[in-house]
């Protein structure tokens, strides 16, 4: 299967691809041999016209690591628990479901990092951290810098009995054990990233063609 990448800025997709994509009318291709992230991020935000972009390129994961080098680039990491009667865990931050994660301290390793957030965010203690489900790539300005966020997301399971425990601080107004019938809740007011991670462990039937890419 031919590689490919998504990087999100807002609500919209640039996708990193070695193949067109299946529905190319609703995309805008974009020039590889002129392609700047940052000059793309001040263009994108302000086109009301279009919610996806392609390139095309050789070889995709060489392509991303050049534009993670191009950018200042962070590092974070979360996790998607699982309890033993088959719910998962969401939270509601700043207005829309998420999952819990955060920013890497310094030297932290991504599994570390992913279970310490999940621990905070949340109050209780993970019992097990498994295998990445994927990585995902968002672009935001922080103080006037255009920066890429690298999050890398843990599968995790929690077998205890705590009451959940919101990091307020943190913007975080509920934690919330979630049934996949649920699911409809977070997939109609989340971010595209997380969209990612429910698509890579099969919580998702119905989804627009373009994030299934």
């Amino acid at each position: 299967m031919a590689q490919k990448y998504r990087i999100y800025i807002n609500q919209k997709v640039v996708l990193i691809t070695q193949s067109v994509p299946m529905h190319p009318e609703q995309y805008e291709q974009l020039d590889q041999q002129s392609f700047d992230l940052k000059t793309l991020y001040h263009k994108i935000i302000t086109d009301n016209a279009r919610l996806y972009y392609y390139i095309l390129v050789n070889d995709a994961k060489s392509f991303l690591k050049k534009v993670m080098k191009s950018v200042t680039l962070i590092e974070a990491a979360g996790g998607l628990v699982k309890n033993d009667k088959g719910h998962y865990l969401f939270i509601f931050r700043n207005g829309k479901w998420d999952i819990p994660k955060g920013k890497l301290e310094k030297g932290e390793k991504p599994k570390d990092g992913a279970v310490r957030e999940v621990e905070e965010e949340c109050g209780i203690a993970i019992d097990e951290c498994g295998k990445k489900i994927v990585n995902t790539y968002h672009v935001y300005t922080s103080k006037g810098e255009v920066v890429l966020k690298k999050t890398y997301w843990y599968k995790m399971k929690y077998f205890g009995k705590a009451k959940l425990k919101p990091q307020v601080e943190e913007g975080i107004t509920e934690v919330r054990w979630m049934t996949k019938k649920d699911i409809g809740l977070v997939v109609d007011n989340t971010f595209p990233s997380i969209m990612d991670v429910l698509l890579k462990r099969d919580l998702l039937s119905d989804i627009p063609a373009p994030l299934s890419e």
